[in-house]
């Protein structure tokens, strides 16, 4: 396999000692902290229907043109209130990066997204519905007079509009074909959705412009979700880019079409970071200086290497393998539970990895206590040549006498899956007393997992890293 390796064999930190600390009185990540966010999350809809309640005196029903305009008016808050917490739930917030997960969020986001544009549709069909019956007009000529007569319904139209775009580029058969690029910038046309949707809600919303009150709340819940995207998505990142001038040290090729950049900085051990995490990097070189991309850190930031490992796909990363060093670097972060906080302290370990996943593995594979079997490491390639960083893999287990297991080979092949419930046991015998790792391609790890199942893994030991946003 064409692969240089830049590792260089030394003495690993092997943590027989004490182990990180939590912090007092709380819990460690994983699936409680994901349950007390949804609970969160589930707790403003009895205040939106308060809201709603208030200004719907059943007594003043009277018709069906009442009713469906009563729904439609529930639909478009609830439609607002998730379109909140769609923008809080990117915000960056330490609490949600680091306790519930990156992952996690990402997928709450997803499939809250999915229902807010539906009710937001929901809430234009239904309103104007229920004015034709009330009004005895037809919907098309009703949908001319709402949109061109109301205040500001014309520019929550364009609102409207807006959140469907960003409905449709995020549907995973358009994501894949669009480059993470257009994906991003696209998904910031959501703050003008919530603009122009603000207006609206003040201008014609009965539940607001009847109640002072109402219009404070909701006001002050915009407030806190814009403050807190200026906080840890713009003023947090400043600081610590300014703070830790990191740069491009030197850049490595690792094989066709891979690079490893590395880091230096101010105090970066100030930050915290940890195997497993992932940084959002802005290169402030020509042609990137506009883009921000996440990339796992791919060797263990505590023994006092900072590094990304990038595979040309074609897009901007191709750009990457050009840097030169000195390039000055702002970054977000570090974000990620994918850690040694999230295992069994008493538990061996089982990593899999495939694709991009082994950068996060590699660090982990580094970075974690024992010695010979306490920790297995699978990974996972169509061709031997697709095993990226395998060579410093191999030193890393000669060193630290883990087990590395390249499990190569088509999935639909004479043998069948390689990751089949069958040949995880035969490859790890006590696999369902470990706890494992697994990060990879959406498709392979959602495979691997289901296995996983059924070889008599726990879900609460099996901690995965996704790799879609």
């Amino acid at each position: 396999m064409s692969t240089v390796s830049s590792y260089s064999a030394r003495p690993a930190r092997h943590r027989s000692g004490p182990t990180p600390q939590r912090p007092a009185g709380l819990p460690g990540t994983g699936r409680l902290w994901s349950r007390a966010l949804l609970l969160v999350i589930w707790a403003g809809v009895p205040a939106v229907l308060a809201l709603w309640w208030q200004n719907t005196i059943p007594g003043s029903l009277r018709g069906g043109g009442d009713y469906v305009t009563a729904a439609g008016r529930l639909t478009g808050l609830l439609a607002a209130y998730l379109l909140l917490v769609l923008v809080a739930l990117m915000a960056r917030v330490p609490w949600l990066e680091n306790r519930v997960g990156s992952d996690v969020v990402a997928r709450y986001h997803r499939a809250l997204g999915e229902y807010t544009v539906a009710l937001a549709l929901a809430h234009a069909v239904l309103i104007i519905l229920g004015y034709a019956w009330q009004s005895g007009t037809n919907p098309v000529a009703e949908t001319g007079t709402v949109v061109l007569h109301y205040p500001d319904v014309l520019l929550s139209a364009f609102g409207l509009a807006l959140l469907v775009l960003v409905g449709v580029v995020s549907a995973r058969a358009v994501r894949r074909k669009l480059p993470y690029e257009t994906w991003y910038h696209v998904h910031l046309l959501v703050y003008a959705a919530i603009a122009l949707a603000f207006a609206h809600e003040f201008a014609v919303g009965t539940d607001f412009s009847a109640s002072a009150r109402n219009r404070l709340l909701w006001s002050g819940a915009h407030i806190a979700v814009a403050s807190a995207v200026l906080v840890f998505r713009v003023l947090v990142p400043l600081r610590r880019s300014l703070r830790h001038q990191v740069r491009v040290a030197r850049v490595v090729a690792q094989g066709p079409g891979v690079v490893s950049i590395y880091f230096t900085g101010h105090a970066l051990d100030e930050l915290g970071a940890e195997a497993g995490q992932f940084l959002r990097w802005r290169f402030l070189a020509r042609g990137l200086w506009w883009q921000s991309h996440p990339y796992s850190l791919s060797a263990d930031p505590e023994l006092g290497q900072w590094r990304i490992t990038v595979k040309n796909l074609g897009d901007s990363s191709a750009a990457l393998t050009r840097l030169h060093p000195g390039t000055r670097v702002w970054f977000e972060g570090p974000y990620g539970t994918f850690t040694e906080r999230r295992r069994d302290q008493a538990r061996k370990v089982l990593l899999i990895a495939g694709g991009a996943g082994i950068t996060p593995i590699r660090a982990l594979y580094e970075s974690l206590p024992g010695a010979g079997t306490d920790v297995i490491l699978l990974y996972r390639a169509s061709h031997p040549e697709d095993l990226v960083l395998y060579p410093e893999l191999e030193d890393i287990a000669r060193l630290r006498g883990f087990g590395l297991y390249p499990v190569v080979g088509p999935r639909t092949g004479p043998r069948g899956d390689p990751l089949s419930a069958a040949r995880l046991r035969h490859s790890v015998p006590d696999i369902e007393q470990r706890d494992v790792y697994l990060c990879g391609p959406a498709g392979m790890a959602e495979a691997a997992e289901a296995q996983l199942r059924r070889v008599g893994v726990p879900r609460r030991r099996i901690h995965r890293e996704a790799f879609e946003f």
